[in-house]
């Protein structure tokens, strides 16, 4: 399997600073889930992060929302299992990409009709 990517930016600007590049979230820690990603949600509050109206940390991945299927999971988490389908509405941020780790507590079971 090839390494996941992810939109990421080192500095902050316009569309410029978006950079697609190979990233590696690592296992799931405690309390956490990885996530093959398969959609994600384009807000305004993107923009605020790339520009830096609303500073992160660099380098930073961008995006609070998203849904996908639970790849793996960290110690502590009962909730979820592996071929879950899943999503989220807040960050942390990092949902433009291929695959995530984020913390369980910030995901909901998709059910099977959605």
């Amino acid at each position: 399997m090839s390494t996941p990517h992810a939109i990421r930016i080192h500095e902050h600007g316009g569309p410029e600073v978006l950079r697609w590049e190979p990233f590696d979230p690592g296992a799931p820690g405690p309390g956490e889930l990885r996530v093959r990603i398969g959609a994600v949600g384009l807000n305004f509050i993107d923009t605020y992060h790339r520009s830096g109206l609303y500073p992160l940390a660099l380098p930073s991945g961008l995006g609070l929302e998203g849904a996908g299927t639970v790849e793996a999971i960290g110690e502590g988490v009962s909730e979820f299992a592996p071929g879950d389908r899943v999503a989220w509405g807040t960050g942390p941020v990092g949902s433009y990409a291929e695959v995530r780790v984020m913390p369980a507590d910030k995901a909901v079971k998709l059910p099977d009709a959605i």
